[in-house]
């Protein structure tokens, strides 16, 4: 079953961007594990309407950066990764959400003090 992607087209990121950071995401978690197959870049263009360029360069990207791998047949997988380098990776994703969230607080004039506390009550909000 291929991946559930969701392109926004007038978000500014261009779709090839928004496939890896979806696809990444969907590693990270563990909804793609290691070994998972991805589907072609014909499926996945027809299943999500874009060009197949455009699956074509962030598969090559993901390729590029380890994530993908490509098995005998030319097909791609989900590249087995350490447990450091897993948890590496989802640090990585929080970290660039967290950026943009200190970017906000910046910009709207937020304390460090208060949107730290902000942080803390969303966490504690969120712990099941």
């Amino acid at each position: 079953m291929p991946p559930l992607l969701i392109i926004d087209h007038h978000n500014g990121i261009p779709a090839y961007r928004q496939i890896m950071d979806q696809l990444k995401l969907q590693i990270a978690t563990g909804v793609l594990p290691a070994g998972t197959e991805m589907p072609s870049t014909r499926s996945l263009s027809t299943e999500i309407s874009l060009n197949p360029m455009t699956i074509s360069k962030a598969y090559s990207l993901l390729e590029h950066d380890g994530v993908l791998e490509r098995r005998r047949g030319q097909t791609l997988v989900v590249r087995e990764r350490s447990s450091s380098e897993a948890e590496t990776n989802k640090q990585a994703h929080l970290r660039k959400h967290l950026t943009e969230a200190a970017t906000m607080a910046h910009q709207l004039g937020i304390s460090h003090a208060q949107a730290l506390k902000l942080f803390r009550e969303t966490l504690d909000s969120s712990t099941p």
